[in-house]
């Protein structure tokens, strides 16, 4: 046996165990699913094949609504992460006194549990005790309490609130050490030629970080489309389903109304959205990077 058949071989037997980890936790279930999906599987009767009819059920008015609502949360609280991960991150690699400490101060949110900070919102959020609402009536804004969870408009952007309070620090501190890998040479050259603060993070910061912003981006679209705890714990996709999303949706059809096909094929759905955003940020990335696109 040659010396790099032999090799090959050996490199096998090392990835075989993270082969079959990945064929028995993510490609068995995912086939699973998708043959689930074409039946009416549920908790009351026998499972029999149905085709296509759990497609064609959920591409419906209602559906419609959830995908585009959906689409709406996850652009909205991708974009504010964004925008103040940046902000944030700039003003942080700023020289300026008790930069240490105000970078400590952008971890609890992060460091927090994510049910406790989402509880704790829940609490502010409340109209009778809550701080937001107390706040409002302290300074006359409002007449009396504000009970941000119990409508829709309100709900839907105190889910969105939420959900950019917890991911904001992760966004920060990744776009920090983008900003910090920078060449100091541009900095002092732009100086030097009497660029001010705005040109140099127009010119040099924002374009060199754009491949760092790309990667966060996607990644961050990938957890908002799926999140599921924000709005279960605050609003279980109320008032009146104006906060249920794709994932909420999968969830109280498939375990809470028990009609598991249903939900598979719901699932699938969102799994094709998914690969669809992976394959743009690959596109994206590909062009970005001459190697790899020569």
């Amino acid at each position: 046996m040659s010396v790099q058949r032999s090799t090959v071989i050996f490199a096998w037997i090392l990835l075989l165990p993270a082969v079959l980890y990945v064929l028995a936790i993510v490609a068995y279930p995912l086939v699973d699913t998708f043959i689930l999906s074409f039946t009416d599987a549920s908790l009351k009767k026998t499972t029999n094949w149905v085709g296509w009819i759990n497609y064609e059920k959920i591409f419906n008015e209602r559906f419609a609504e959830v995908i585009f609502r959906t689409f709406i949360w996850t652009f909205f609280s991708v974009a504010l992460k964004m925008v103040i991960g940046t902000f944030g991150a700039t003003m942080l690699n700023a020289a300026v006194p008790g930069r240490s400490l105000f970078r400590l101060l952008t971890m609890p949110p992060w460091i927090v549990p994510m049910a406790i900070g989402i509880f704790m919102w829940g609490w502010m959020y409340n109209g009778q005790f809550g701080m937001i609402s107390g706040m409002l009536q302290r300074f006359g804004l409002v007449d009396g309490p504000v009970a941000f969870l119990a409508y829709g408009s309100t709900a839907f952007w105190a889910t969105i609130i939420t959900d950019v309070w917890i991911g904001v620090p992760l966004v920060t501190i990744y776009f920090l050490a983008a900003i910090q890998s920078i060449p100091k040479d541009l900095y002092e050259a732009a100086w030097t030629d009497g660029a001010g603060r705005w040109y140099r993070f127009r010119r040099i910061t924002l374009p060199l970080m754009v491949p760092a912003i790309i990667t966060m981006s996607m990644l961050s679209l990938i957890a908002t489309f799926n999140s599921f705890d924000i709005i279960w714990i605050l609003t279980q996709g109320g008032p009146s389903g104006e906060t249920t999303t794709m994932i909420i949706d999968t969830y109280q059809t498939a375990i809470g109304s028990k009609k598991y096909g249903e939900g598979a094929a719901r699932a699938v759905l969102i799994c094709i959205f998914l690969s669809l955003f992976c394959f743009a940020y690959f596109r994206v990335t590909r062009r970005l990077n001459p190697e790899k696109r020569a």
